[in-house]
């Protein structure tokens, strides 16, 4: 499901900033409560609504051929989640239906091939770091964007759904089991998928990147813009007249 495809590449450098005016305009949630996901879209001069998904995530990731389809599948259902609530869709006396949903989704996928989501708990996180020390491993997001009130030129209804993954790849130093310990107890590895945050203590083991660095935070910005444009470009995504 999720109908994936391009929305166009926007223009190469795939910028809001030219319609930063209009996207003001436009109602925009975030189907996830993650800070980081709000804050790079922030950096984008978004301000979107944050509505926190309540689907269960239950797709299970050994029903999918790896583990980038398995996260943009999660984030399609995600944001279709929130996208059907009233008060997002406007319903039942709603403020006026969102004009753009945004859901996301990362995992990460061990040298081994093992999808890694949040850890259970300390051990599990403990066993995720293991598994990528001295290793390349990859981090795929997947992204939905939900036009609840565009029709899907497929279908002739209502929403249209863009639905993409982007890949990068994360080299890791080897880790000592000292540093190990010290980072899970530091309880930063809690909250985020494969034990680890880039943009905390953790962006110490990484040894290279290949790829999106946004990605590895939570949402892959360029090609998050150049969607969005893309849909702009083709008069889906309309900012309302003043």
């Amino acid at each position: 499901g999720g109908g994936g495809g391009a929305a166009g590449g926007g223009g190469g450098g795939g910028m809001l900033l030219q319609h930063r005016e209009g996207l003001g305009r436009l109602r925009v949630v975030l189907a996830s409560g993650s800070p980081r996901r709000r804050e790079l879209l922030g950096g984008l001069g978004l301000e979107p609504e944050v509505v926190p998904s309540r689907f269960a995530e239950d797709l299970g990731p050994a029903n999918f051929a790896g583990g980038a389809a398995y996260a943009q599948e999660t984030a399609v259902h995600k944001a279709l989640e929130v996208a059907g609530r009233d008060a997002v869709a406007g319903g039942r006396g709603a403020a006026g239906a969102a004009d753009l949903v945004i859901g996301g989704d990362t995992v990460v996928e061990s040298p081994a091939g093992a999808v890694l989501e949040k850890p259970a708990d300390a051990e599990d996180a403990a066993r995720m770091l293991r598994a990528l020390s001295g290793d390349t491993h990859r981090v795929h997001t997947g992204v939905a964007l939900v036009l609840p009130q565009a029709a899907d030129p497929r279908t002739g209804r209502a929403p249209l759904v863009r639905a993409f993954v982007e890949t990068t790849e994360v080299e890791f130093a080897e880790l000592e089991e000292a540093l190990v310990q010290a980072y899970v107890a530091s309880g930063d590895p809690m909250d985020k998928a494969g034990a680890y945050g880039i943009q905390g203590p953790a962006g110490s083991f990484v040894r290279g990147i290949r790829g999106c660095y946004s990605n590895v935070v939570g949402l892959p910005l360029h090609r998050v813009t150049s969607e969005i444009n893309g849909l702009l470009d083709a008069g889906l995504l309309a900012p309302p007249r003043i």
